[in-house]
């Protein structure tokens, strides 16, 4: 699939730039990914990427490549690819741009050059440091998007047993994915499994459909087992400053001690250590439990290898 999405790109950015008909012996000297070794086998793939790139939008057009009109050429006609100013205000265009800087996928910046293709826009004069981190791996979470949607049946291993389920749903929870799923052996109840829990993890793109009810909310299906729910007692953490912001945003009770040259301690309120170990984990190297004791110890045990949660 990676080789075909390539061989697609670098076909379209061939067309967009030439500025004239090419023919299909010029596409296929020149453009990577044709050096199919027969005529036969290029044809094939080349009538299978014109109708992708058709079926995607593009009006791939046959046009004469000389005046003489005695050979046919592919364009793309730059007016009816490019899409319509849509008339953005400046104040619309900087809102683009925070948004984008605030959805991260494994603490990168999402790409602006689509931002700036819209107008630009000047950044705020402020905007902090707070973020959303997605997630690292996008080919896993694409994989499950997809298995939701098309409604495949998902199966994986984890924390130890094979698994084989129903995907009703993705749902981001303090830094972390998690898919929202009954198991097809026992369908009741639906559990949530975190995504980067899981191995082997596969999608059965054959076979039978199942039905997700119609009441069901991801949103509900897991459990409020977190830093700022239920019965409460105090935790201190230390966060780097670059993420210390992050972390004050996403517990609204959090309150800011101190910032020194280690870092920014913060006081959250706390249920479990469990919990407090599993949100602090979300943000990697860049935070550490000082306080209560206990949660502190099993935290170092966790990091260093010992145990999981």
């Amino acid at each position: 699939m990676q080789n075909v999405i390539e061989r697609i790109l670098n076909l379209l950015a061939f067309l967009l730039t030439v500025g004239r008909p090419v023919t299909a012996d010029e596409i296929r000297n020149t453009v990577q990914g044709y050096d199919q070794s027969t005529d036969a086998a290029f044809r094939r793939t080349f009538e299978r990427d014109k109708d992708l790139l058709r079926s995607l939008g593009v009006p791939l057009e046959l046009h004469h490549t000389d005046i003489w009109e005695v050979e046919l050429g592919y364009v793309v006609p730059t007016e009816r690819y490019a899409i319509d100013d849509p008339g953005l205000t400046d104040e619309e265009r900087s809102a683009l741009l925070v948004a984008a800087q605030a959805v991260r996928f494994g603490g990168q910046a999402t790409e602006l050059g689509a931002i700036f293709k819209l107008g630009g826009a000047a950044p705020p004069t402020h905007t902090g440091t707070v973020y959303a981190d997605l997630g690292h791996d996008l080919d896993v979470l694409g994989s499950l998007y997809g298995a939701v949607t098309d409604r495949s049946v998902v199966s994986f291993v984890y924390k130890g047993t094979d698994r084989n389920v129903h995907p009703y749903g993705l749902i981001h929870r303090r830094g972390h994915w998690y898919l929202a799923a009954p198991e097809i052996a026992a369908p009741q109840p639906v559990k949530a499994f975190r995504v980067d829990r899981m191995s082997n993890m596969a999608v059965t793109e054959e076979g039978a459909m199942f039905e997700r009810p119609p009441s069901f909310d991801s949103s509900k299906s897991i459990s409020t087992d977190a830093p700022d729910s239920g019965e409460r007692s105090v935790a201190r953490v230390r966060f780097d400053p670059d993420v210390a912001q992050v972390a004050l945003a996403q517990i609204p009770d959090a309150r800011r001690v101190s910032q020194d040259a280690a870092g920014v301690l913060i006081e959250v309120p706390m249920t479990t250590d469990r919990a407090l170990i599993g949100w602090v984990l979300s943000f990697d190297d860049k935070a550490v439990i000082e306080e209560p004791e206990r949660a502190r110890e099993a935290f170092t045990i966790f990091v260093r290898g010992g145990h999981g949660l």
